[in-house]
C-alpha cells in the first residue's frame, strides 16, 4: 500500500524526480554544507565579537584561531556553492575586514592588521590543500589507468 505521498519514499529526501509536493523538503549535500555554513558563521561571529573570557597562555594564539577558521569557512563555502576562487577570496576578504572594523570600536577587542593576514592565510591554506589534493588524485587515476 503506498504512502500518503503516493510512493514508498520519505518525504525529506529528493528522489530525482520533479514530483514533488509543498510539504517535500529537499535536503542534499549542498543544503547540508549550506546550514553548516551559516552554523559555522553564526559562531564564529559570536566568538570574534564577545568579551574574551579566558587567558591567552600562548602570545599570539588568536592568530591560530583565525587562521583555522578561515579554512573553515572556505571549505564550507567551497562544499556549499562551489564558487571560483576570486569570489571566495574576496567574499571572505569583505567578512574578515568587517570583523576588523566591528572589533575596532569593541572597547574589549581591537583590530589587528596579524588578524587580517591570519584570515587570508587560512584562505590561501585551504585553496593550497584543495589544489594538492586534486593533483594527488589525478596523479593517482593517471598511473591506475596505466
Amino acid at each position: 500500500m503506498d504512502d500518503i505521498l503516493g510512493d514508498n519514499q520519505p518525504p525529506f529526501f529528493y528522489d530525482g524526480t520533479n514530483n514533488k509536493t509543498s510539504c517535500d523538503i529537499v535536503i542534499s549535500r549542498r543544503n547540508i554544507f549550506k546550514l553548516a555554513l551559516a552554523i559555522a558563521l553564526i559562531v564564529i561571529s559570536y566568538l570574534v565579537f564577545s568579551r574574551p573570557n579566558y587567558p591567552q597562555l600562548i602570545p599570539h594564539m588568536d592568530k591560530v584561531g583565525h587562521l583555522g577558521s578561515f579554512f573553515c569557512l572556505s571549505y564550507l563555502t567551497h562544499l556549499a556553492f562551489k564558487p571560483r576562487w576570486q569570489y571566495l577570496a574576496l567574499t571572505l576578504a569583505g567578512y574578515a575586514v568587517f570583523i576588523e572594523l566591528v572589533q575596532s570600536t569593541l572597547p574589549y577587542r581591537s583590530a589587528s592588521v596579524g588578524d587580517f593576514i591570519a584570515d587570508m592565510a587560512g584562505v590561501l591554506l585551504f585553496y593550497l590543500s584543495h589544489w594538492s589534493y586534486l593533483r594527488y588524485f589525478r596523479a593517482a587515476k593517471l598511473t591506475e589507468s596505466e
